[in-house]
C-alpha cells in the first residue's frame, strides 16, 4: 500500500536524507511545514538557499564563515601559538560554546578511515602541516572524536607533529568513547580540555 506519492513523497524523501532524521521524523517535519503559512515556508526556503550561497570554508582553518576568513582566525586576541584540530566545522561551534579554548582551529574535514578509502591526502592534513611551518605554534591540541577513526587520526597526527618540536596534546577522556564533540555538554568539554594529555 502506497501512503504518499507525488510532491509529499518527494518532500518526505528529501527531509529523510538529513542526518539524524529517520522516516517518521521526516514525515512529521513534512506535515509541520505543510501546516505553516506559505510565507513562513518561503522564508525558510529563502534562508536555506541564501546560506548555501553565502557560507563557505575559511581559507585558513576550514571552519564555516561568510568571508574569506572566519571570526576566530581574524580575532586579534586569540592565542596564535595554539591550534586545536577538529574533525568537522560543527566541532568548532561546540568548543566555542564551552568558552574554554581561546586559540585557533584547524578543521580536518573528516578522519582517517582506510576501510572507506580515506587517507591523509583526503583530509586537510597537508594544510595543517603548512600552518605549523611558521615557527609560532607551540601546541597542537588534537580534539578528534574518541572513536576508532578519531583515535587513529590523533595517533597519526601526533607522529607527524612531534618531530617538528611542537607539543601535541589530546583531549582527556572526559568525552565518552564513541561520542561526538557536537553532542557533548559544556562541562564535559571543559573537563576534557583541562585534562588533555601529551601524545
Amino acid at each position: 500500500m502506497v501512503l504518499f506519492s507525488g510532491a509529499l513523497a518527494r518532500m518526505i524523501d528529501e527531509l529523510g536524507k538529513m542526518p539524524g532524521v529517520g522516516p517518521k521524523t521526516a514525515q512529521r517535519l513534512a506535515f509541520y511545514l505543510l501546516r505553516q503559512e506559505a510565507a513562513a515556508v518561503e522564508r525558510l526556503a529563502k534562508t536555506l538557499v541564501e546560506a548555501k550561497e553565502k557560507i563557505r570554508y575559511c581559507s585558513i582553518c576550514y571552519s564555516l564563515c561568510e568571508e574569506d576568513t572566519c571570526d576566530v582566525c581574524r580575532h586579534p586576541r586569540r592565542d596564535a601559538s595554539c591550534i586545536c584540530v577538529v574533525e568537522e566545522p560543527n566541532d568548532v561551534f561546540a568548543l566555542e560554546r564551552a568558552q574554554i579554548y581561546h586559540g585557533h582551529y584547524h578543521v580536518l574535514m573528516g578522519t582517517l578511515s582506510p576501510l572507506d578509502g580515506i587517507g591523509p591526502e583526503d583530509l586537510k592534513i597537508p594544510e595543517l602541516l603548512k600552518r605549523l611551518e611558521n615557527g609560532m605554534i607551540k601546541e597542537v591540541v588534537i580534539a578528534t572524536n574518541p572513536d576508532v577513526e578519531g583515535e587513529a587520526t590523533a595517533i597519526y597526527l601526533g607522529k607527524l607533529i612531534k618531530p617538528l618540536g611542537i607539543k601535541a596534546t589530546r583531549l582527556a577522556s572526559g568525552l565518552p568513547a564513541g561520542g561526538n564533540l557536537e553532542y557533548a555538554d559544556d562541562i564535559t568539554i571543559s573537563q576534557a580540555f583541562g585534562g588533555r594529555r601529551e601524545l
